[in-house]
């Protein structure tokens, strides 16, 4: 399953709309992408699945591109 992952790329920064990014990632559940991501040391603010029209959404945007670890 894809997931998109809100995050603020400071483990320490306090979350601000205007500085948090966005990163997609494969994995097989939501707690499989916290693990996968845990080395980075990310604020993670959301996770959220994206599957469906919400996926063909955000293939639209030239900033896709799924994560590979």
């Amino acid at each position: 399953m894809l997931y998109k992952v809100y995050f603020q790329e400071k483990l320490g920064e306090v979350p601000v709309r205007e500085k948090t990014k966005t990163l997609y990632i494969e994995a097989k559940t939501e707690g499989d992408a916290r693990n996968k991501l845990k080395e980075r040391n990310h604020n993670i603010e959301f996770i959220q699945s994206v599957e469906g029209a919400y996926l063909e959404y955000e293939k639209q945007n030239e900033n896709f591109k799924v994560l590979e670890i």
